[in-house]
C-alpha cells in the first residue's frame, strides 16, 4: 500500500495523488480523509483504491481539538464510514491517538466503524507514547474484539517508534505503516527501511519488498527531501556495515557474521573497512591489497603506527592519505 497523500489539503495535492493512482500498478493507493463529506468526496474524486478515514478518539483531543462528545463521535464514524463505503472503495478506519483512548471506547469506535463497513482499521501511537509491552496488549486486545485486518502506525517521540512496530506485528498486527528514513512529524515515524529488514532477518516473515533496494531508496528519499541521512542509521547508514576495531575487523574478514547480522549487500549497502585508531594489522593489510600494494610485515607496522598517530590528530585516512603514507615508508 502507498498512502500518497491527503487530497483535501490542496488542489495540487488531489493531483498529485490522482497522478499516482493512475500510475502505481504493483499496489493499492490511498488517500487520507478526515470523517467530512467534502474531505471524503475529494478523496474519492483521484480514483484511489483506499480512502484511509480518520477521527480522533481521546479524550484530549476530542475536548480541546474537535469540541466533540463521545457521543458525537460514534455518530460521526457510522455516518461517515457509511457514507465513504457507498462509494465502492476500499475503507481504512483510523482512531488518531488511539493509544491515549480509553481503551472500552476505543473499541467502541472500532467496533462502529467496522459495522459501517470499515474493511481494516488501525491503531496510531499519535504522539510515540507506547512501550512495546504495552503496544503488544493493545493489539492483542484490539485483535479480540475486531475481525478485520489491523494496521499499526507508530511515531518516534520517545526512539521506540520501530521496536513498537515490530512488538505489534509479533502480537498480531497485520500491516506497519511505515516511512522511508523514518522522515515524519516532529520525531517522525517508524522507519520502513528498518522494519522491513526486522521483520525479514529478525522475525523470517516474509515481506513483499524487494530488500536490496533498501539503501537505493533511502538515498533517493534523503536527496529528494534535502536531509543527509546519519551515518550511523541502521541498515542504510554509511557505517551500519563499517569496521574499525581490530578485533571486529579480523572477525568480519574471516567470517563477515561474526560481527554482522546480514550481508549488507541484501540490503543494497556495502562492507567498509575503516582505519583508525582502533584498527588493527589485519585492517591495514586489506586496505593495502585494495590498493594493489604488497602488505610487507614492515610496511604494515610503519601504517599501523601512522593511522593511530593521524587520528589522534582528527586527520580522516582515506586511499589518497593511506597511499601518501605509503610513499613515505618507501
Amino acid at each position: 500500500m502507498i498512502e500518497a497523500g491527503f487530497a483535501a489539503v490542496s488542489r495540487d495535492e488531489t493531483t498529485a495523488i490522482r497522478e499516482i493512482a493512475r500510475e502505481v500498478a504493483v499496489a493499492e493507493v490511498a488517500s487520507l480523509a478526515r470523517l467530512t463529506k467534502s474531505d471524503i468526496d475529494v478523496a474519492i474524486s483521484t480514483g484511489v483504491d483506499i480512502v484511509h478515514v480518520f477521527i480522533a478518539t481521546s479524550d484530549i483531543h476530542m475536548k480541546y481539538k474537535l469540541g466533540m462528545t463521545r457521543e458525537q463521535v460514534l455518530k460521526r464514524v457510522q455516518e461517515m464510514v457509511s457514507y465513504a463505503k457507498s462509494h465502492g472503495v476500499k475503507i481504512l478506519f483510523s482512531a488518531e491517538d488511539a493509544t491515549r483512548s480509553d481503551l472500552d471506547f476505543l473499541v467502541e469506535v472500532y467496533k462502529t466503524a467496522v459495522d459501517a463497513g470499515a474493511d481494516e482499521i488501525n491503531i496510531p501511537d499519535t504522539v510515540g507514547v507506547m512501550t512495546p509491552s504495552r503496544m503488544a496488549f493493545l493489539v492483542e486486545y484490539v485483535k479480540r474484539n475486531i475481525n478485520v485486518p489491523i494496521h499499526v502506525h507508530c511515531h518516534d517521540d520517545f526512539g521506540m517508534a520501530v521496536a513498537n512496530t515490530i512488538s505489534a506485528i509479533e502480537a498480531g498486527a497485520d500491516v506497519a505503516q511505515v516511512v522511508v528514513n523514518n522522515f515524519g512529524e516532529r520525531a517522525g515515524n517508524a522507519a520502513l527501511e528498518e522494519v522491513v529488514a526486522a521483520v525479514h532477518f529478525l522475525l523470517r516473515y516474509r515481506v513483499n519488498v524487494k530488500i536490496n533496494k533498501l539503501y537505493e531508496l533511502s538515498q533517493l528519499v534523503s536527496k529528494m527531501f534535502g536531509i543527509p541521512i546519519p551515518p550511523n542509521k541502521a541498515i542504510v547508514g554509511d557505517n551500519a556495515f563499517s569496521h574499525e576495531a581490530g578485533i571486529h575487523v579480523h572477525g568480519v574478514l574471516n567470517n563477515p557474521f561474526t560481527y554482522e547480522p546480514m550481508r549488507p549487500e541484501d540490503v543494497g549497502n556495502r562492507r567498509r573497512i575503516v582505519l583508525g585508531k582502533h584498527s588493527g594489522r589485519h585492517s591495514i593489510e586489506w586496505a593495502l591489497k585494495n590498493l594493489g600494494v604488497e602488505p610487507s610485515e614492515d610496511l604494515i607496522m610503519y601504517i599501523l603506527e601512522k593511522v593511530k598517530e593521524y587520528s589522534i590528530k582528527k586527520i580522516k585516512i582515506d586511499e589518497v592519505v593511506l597511499r601518501e603514507i605509503v610513499k613515505s615508508h618507501a
